[in-house]
């Protein structure tokens, strides 16, 4: 009983030292690149997002939720966007949000340099870990807050979550990039 009370106080203590930060939606674009027949790249972001992490980076610790409205799809191509909304690729009416929930942050130091978490896409929930290739907290002095920014990047097969259109002219591979910028709460 008394193990099992300190490890809930430890836990508590841990937690109360992670500090909560707010997903800047103004400076946060899941950004993908998937293959058009062998022939080029193209190349999507999202526009709306938003959601939440918790850091504790004395304690190397954290957690991160990030929502990403996928009716919000930008191509840059009207028609394109139109197509990518409906059933045979994102399927918005059914799915409106794809989510990356990081579950464990890795550092090297004091430096960010993994996330091991899960993406749900199309209600399909798979592991995928983020590689964190910059990393940076500042003051800042316009919002007398901190704020976090950093550039994810991972790769995965869009089949494993059922996005199987164009499959097999497309290849299934997609490269996931995620500039994000968070927000101390207050």
């Amino acid at each position: 009983m008394k193990t099992t009370l300190l490890i809930a106080l430890l836990a508590l203590a841990a937690v109360a030292n992670a500090t909560g930060y707010n997903i800047d939606p103004n400076h946060t674009y899941p950004s993908f690149e998937a293959d058009h027949k062998g022939m080029s790249l193209w190349r999507g972001k999202f526009n709306k997002t938003s959601g939440n992490i918790s850091m504790d980076r004395a304690g190397r610790s954290g957690s991160m939720e990030i929502i990403i409205d996928t009716a919000s799809i930008d191509f840059g191509h009207d028609k394109m966007n139109a197509h990518a909304m409906g059933e045979d690729i994102f399927n918005v009416a059914k799915f409106p949000t794809a989510i990356y929930r990081g579950k464990s942050f890795t550092f090297e130091g004091d430096k960010l340099v993994a996330v091991d978490g899960e993406l749900t896409l199309l209600g399909v929930t798979k592991p995928l870990q983020l590689k964190v290739n910059r990393f940076k907290c500042v003051q800042d002095p316009r919002l007398k807050r901190e704020v976090c920014g950093a550039d994810a990047s991972a790769e995965f097969k869009r089949t494993d979550f059922g996005l199987n259109y164009g499959i097999p002219a497309f290849a299934p591979e997609v490269k996931l990039a995620i500039q994000v910028e968070a927000i101390a709460a207050q």
